[in-house]
């Protein structure tokens, strides 16, 4: 089962999120940030019982990329003080960043706060090499919200979450440590990276 906590939760201008300056590359963008998890998982035929919290994203678009873009690194992060902190950058062949690149802060209340690009000070701390790609792809990073009084670290659970699909590309589950306002903050999240084994151009 899975039983919602907070509203939903549209990101962007209600729920419309660019992904550049150019018409079309966007999606509409809506989520579920905290959803109470439980049920029974079945190994050779012993069940077990299982709970937990959950995020359910709804996302759907014309166009993922802009001329210039070659990928994106997606967080979606639950803090254990019941906020949760959605953002995303989408990455320019030439090092820069997408500017409407941004995101979402949901309060304990539910409440929401537009993120932008300014807002989120994203440093990579640690990178990872795929033995199967050839790719490196960043396995740790910083993200301070001084507007939030956030100061935290990012890292994977596991450094082997790559995908190999039709593309290759990382997602997986990440582990959150760092302060608020000063103060000690767990929490728990994941992260997709895109763009790193070879530009996503033509892919979508």
């Amino acid at each position: 089962t899975l039983d919602t906590r907070k509203p939903i939760v549209a990101h962007g201008n209600s729920g419309l999120s660019p992904k550049s300056a150019e018409a079309g590359n966007a999606s509409y963008y809506l989520s579920y940030t905290r959803m109470d998890t439980a049920g029974t998982i079945t190994l050779n035929g012993a069940a077990s019982a299982v709970a937990g919290t959950s995020w359910f994203d709804h996302e759907w678009s014309t166009s993922a990329l802009g001329p210039k873009a070659v990928g994106w690194d997606w967080f979606s992060l639950q803090l254990d003080d019941e906020r949760e902190i959605m953002f995303f950058q989408m990455r320019r062949a030439d090092g820069t960043l997408e500017p409407v690149s941004g995101g979402t802060l949901v309060a304990a209340d539910g409440s929401t706060r537009r993120l932008a690009a300014a807002d989120v000070q994203l440093s990579v701390a640690d990178t990872w090499r795929s033995a199967a790609t050839g790719a490196t792809y960043p396995a740790a990073w910083r993200v301070v919200i001084p507007s939030a009084q956030l100061d935290l670290r990012v890292q994977p659970w596991l450094a082997q979450q790559e995908m190999l699909v039709s593309f290759a590309y990382w997602e997986g589950a990440v582990q959150v440590s760092g302060t608020s306002a000063g103060q000690a903050i767990t929490g728990n999240g994941y992260v997709e990276l895109t763009g790193y084994a070879g530009s996503l151009q033509g892919q979508f």
